[in-house]
């Protein structure tokens, strides 16, 4: 039953501790440089620039002295290089597992400090746009990172020809069980290479406004102000009509629908004077261009909208609350009758019928 654990009976107490008391020095010795630069150093540019890259070298430096410790320390234990798998010639030892994962990790953290100290300066000088830069950054990423997987396979013995029968069979797999996967993938790619929308845009969702936060290769994450953070697939900014609000001017809007046998023109004159003068009192501020449109004729009320520019989300939503109660106060003053609910309930279930 624990045959499998046979190797730990050739272990001696004594070498596990003092593996176990080098380890610990390596991390100690990392814990005190660390401090030691943070107090010695305390101007706000070194904090802020100069020791988050030391922290992350450190740290790298650390990880990869414990792994190498591991690997030199027991260098001469058979269960560390003799292969425990074998398959049509394919020998894989936990050495060989080891130096497979130590190579995915450092592709992976190298590629992300070029992108976060390097690159940037690179940007700089050839006055690349924010979103083309982020592009760029995952290209790159992904290129390498594939790249890093590749030479772990040959470095653990695996056969890229038997890589590529495995990835022809998860492409079938793909093609009929994973379509929508797939699809979100495509379309991550066709985002970052085209910009439809970029990283720190405001995207309006299914009525939802929001800001983009990052594009990964199968979905893209909305920041919202007050329905949280959005996971929306990749595929739905492709095949949808997805309005881009960063570049639009923002207004704040109200729908009322009146009964019939009011007067139009006072309704008009009510929602101007709502905008113009009941919002400006309560904001204290100058409403900027307010419209009022008669929009539509129903089967049992007159539809308007009244809109007021503004300049961001969380003034929208205010100004549109505002808007509501300055409404509702001058309606009941003026006696305007709004539409009953179930009446315009019934009126929109007869236009859908018809």
């Amino acid at each position: 039953m624990f045959e499998e654990f046979e190797f730990l009976r050739d272990l001696s107490l004594s070498a596990v501790l003092w593996f176990f008391v080098y380890l610990f020095v390596i991390f100690a010795v990392k814990a005190v440089i660390l401090r030691l630069l943070k107090f010695s150093f305390r101007s706000e540019d070194f904090r802020k620039k100069t020791f988050p890259v030391i922290k992350d070298v450190v740290n790298a430096l650390a990880f990869y002295g414990a792994i190498l410790l591991f690997l030199f320390y027991f260098s001469e234990e058979y269960w560390l290089t003799d292969a425990f798998y074998e398959t049509e010639g394919v020998q894989i030892s936990l050495f060989l597992i080891v130096i497979a994962v130590m190579i995915v990790t450092l592709a992976n953290r190298l590629v992300k400090a070029v992108n976060r100290y390097v690159m940037p300066f690179v940007y700089e000088q050839f006055s690349v746009e924010s979103g083309m830069r982020y592009t760029m950054n995952r290209i790159i990423y992904y290129t390498v990172m594939f790249l890093a997987l590749i030479i772990s396979f040959t470095t653990a013995g695996l056969d890229l020809t038997a890589v590529g029968v495995i990835f022809s069979v998860l492409g079938i797999g793909i093609g009929f069980g994973m379509r929508n996967i797939a699809a979100n993938f495509v379309s991550g790619i066709i985002i970052l290479f085209e910009r439809p929308m970029e990283v720190g845009e405001l995207v309006e969702i299914d009525k939802k406004i929001g800001r983009i936060s990052k594009i990964k290769l199968r979905s893209t994450v909305v920041e919202t102000l007050k329905d949280g953070t959005l996971v929306v697939p990749n595929q739905y900014f492709i095949e949808q009509i997805v309005k881009n609000r960063s570049s639009a001017q923002l207004f704040a809007r109200v729908t009322v629908s009146v009964a019939y046998g009011n007067d139009t023109k006072k309704v008009e004159q009510l929602l101007m004077k709502a905008a113009e003068q009941e919002v400006e009192k309560t904001l204290g501020v100058p409403v900027e261009q307010p419209e009022v449109q008669f929009i539509d004729f129903r089967n049992s009320a007159l539809d308007f909208q009244v809109e007021v520019r503004v300049l961001d989300v969380e003034t929208k939503e205010k100004m549109e609350s505002l808007l509501r109660h300055a409404i509702a106060h001058l309606f009941i003053d003026n006696d305007i009758k709004l539409v009953e609910n179930w009446n315009r309930q019934n009126s929109d279930r007869e236009g859908d019928s018809k």
